[in-house]
This record gives C-alpha cells, sequence and structure tokens, in this order.
C-alpha cells in the first residue's frame, strides 16, 4: 500500500485497488471516526457526488475503507475551495469544520473536485427536505 499521511492523527494508505484505508489514533480517535463515518453516510443518503462513499467500518479498530477521490488539488485558490464548503453545507446539510484547502482533491476519472476528511463535521438539516413550520430537526 501507498502511504498517504502517516500523522499523530490518523494513518492513511491507498491500496493497489485505488481503496483508502484510514486508521484514527490519537486523542478522541474512536469520536473522531464515529464522526467521520456517520458524516460520509449522511452524505451518500443525500446524494453527494464529491465525497468518498464508505466501502468497510471497523469501529473496534477506529478504521475504515472508502473510495478514493484522486489526488491532492494542490493548486486550488482560497476562494475557490471555501467555495465548495459552502456548496457541501448548503446543498447537502454539511458543514465541514476543517475548510482548508488540503481537505478538497481532484478527481481524474469523474473531472471535478471533491471533499475529504469529515472528522471534524457537523450534520445539518437537509436543505432538499427542510422541516415544516413548528417542528424541531431530528439531525
Amino acid at each position: 500500500m501507498r502511504e498517504l499521511k502517516d500523522g499523530i492523527r490518523a494513518e492513511v494508505r491507498l491500496d493497489w485497488t485505488g481503496r483508502v484505508h484510514k486508521r484514527f489514533r490519537g486523542t478522541d480517535a474512536d469520536q473522531r471516526y464515529a464522526t467521520e463515518v456517520k458524516v460520509l453516510k449522511v452524505l451518500e443518503e443525500r446524494g453527494c457526488p464529491y465525497v468518498p462513499r464508505l466501502l468497510e467500518e471497523h469501529p473496534e479498530e477506529n478504521y475504515f475503507v472508502s473510495t478514493s477521490c484522486g489526488e491532492t488539488a494542490g493548486s486550488i485558490s482560497k476562494e475557490r475551495a471555501l467555495q465548495l464548503f459552502a456548496d457541501l453545507e448548503n446543498h447537502y446539510g454539511v458543514r465541514h469544520l476543517d475548510a482548508e484547502r488540503r481537505n478538497i482533491t481532484y478527481d481524474a476519472k469523474s473531472g471535478r473536485f471533491c471533499i475529504i476528511d469529515f472528522e471534524l463535521a457537523d450534520i445539518l438539516p437537509d436543505p432538499a427536505n427542510p422541516p415544516e413550520p413548528g417542528t424541531i430537526p431530528s439531525e
């Protein structure tokens, strides 16, 4: 496997089939794992096409496997990156709490920018299904 990141908070590797293996470690690893898994599931349910898809979950190891979203988009402008994060929130109801360019990739297969690393994110009400007036959102 090719190493993509080996830090104090996570180890990320790419296998020969193109799948991403992410193992959380360090402070609050279990909580960060649970958050990222939950966010990826919500984004899939809401039809977001530019985030990884969860393939395997291993909560006892704080480890999951997902699809790849291409390579780091090092040349993306700060303005374009902020627009992508705003679109994620406005169209899919997820606020990325680490909205930095390092969390943007470019997927040549789909010809688009993608967003990764959702261990620090908030799930908001689904903009496609706003709550009825007078009700409290469930998420």
